[in-house]
């Protein structure tokens, strides 16, 4: 039987309450449907996968592009979908606010915003308007009755990687800010993962896998709370792709081989309403 959204919210935040789950990043229906059938409990949204899905780079969609992809995504699946929103879609708190009752209504679990502008030299907002925009997501949630998750997200490792004091002192303030679940993607030293695990507890760290050699038993002992992968799916279907294709190109076809069966893809979509 079907689960509604608010079931789908129940289940995720259950997720978060204790372990270590992995959250992999589908960038379509497929992959969703497929992640689905492999049995992952839930699914998040990649900015990057998606764009590169339609032709066009990270940061390049539109909100009601991200809208019209979660809405897809939530009504394929049963599985809570959490939804990577970017910075809202709006520099302004009140307007991050409208963003995201609108996200809500796509079925979504939850969903994260993060504190990059690429309009700064830095590419990041400031601490205080950051805070302001995850309260103002925050109240939006409220407003809509609470049991979706905020994600708050900073990208400051992603614009400089040594900054993790920094990173942590963002955590934190968007953690008391009204942050269900932090997540600050670029960490990759196993000490700096434990500061931040420790720095935000009791509230749960999503940790973005940068280092293959990183397992889920390793992370799960560092205490995170959930791992995913972001673009990276997505990326190594695209080496796929483009591996074959550039064998295409001098005259072999060997990397079909590898190819999976078109019988059991039809089987498992087939198994899909």
């Amino acid at each position: 039987m079907p689960r509604t959204t608010r079931e789908k919210r129940a289940a995720f935040r259950s997720l978060h309450k204790s372990g270590c789950f992995v959250l992999p990043n589908p960038w379509d229906v497929g992959s969703a449907r497929m992640l689905q059938h492999l049995g992952f409990q839930a699914l998040a949204s990649t900015s990057s996968g998606y764009a590169w899905s339609t032709g066009r780079p990270d940061y390049a969609v539109t909100r009601d592009d991200v809208l019209k992809h979660l809405t897809q995504l939530s009504a394929v699946v049963e599985l809570p979908i959490n939804a990577d929103f970017e910075s809202g879609f709006a520099t302004l708190p009140e307007q991050v606010a409208d963003n995201v009752a609108l996200a809500l209504g796509t079925g979504i679990a939850g969903l994260s915003i993060e504190d990059r502008d690429l309009r700064t030299s830095t590419g990041l907002y400031e601490t205080a308007l950051t805070v302001e925009r995850i309260a103002a997501a925050r109240a939006a949630i409220d407003r809509a009755g609470g049991d979706a998750l905020l994600v708050g997200r900073t990208e400051t490792l992603l614009s400089d990687p040594s900054a993790v004091k920094l990173a942590i002192e963002r955590l934190v303030a968007i953690a008391d800010a009204g942050a269900d679940c932090l997540y600050a993607p670029g960490v990759r030293q196993r000490e700096d993962i434990a500061a931040m695990v420790r720095a935000v507890a009791p509230k749960p760290l999503n940790v973005l896998v940068l280092d293959p050699a990183l397992t889920l038993e390793t992370l799960r002992d560092l205490g995170v709370r959930r791992i995913s992968v972001g673009g990276a799916l997505a990326r190594a279907a695209w080496a796929g792709m483009l591996a074959s294709a550039r064998q295409f190109q001098t005259g072999s076809f060997a990397a079909l081989a590898n190819a999976a069966s078109g019988r059991e893809l039809n089987q498992i979509f087939g198994a899909f309403p």
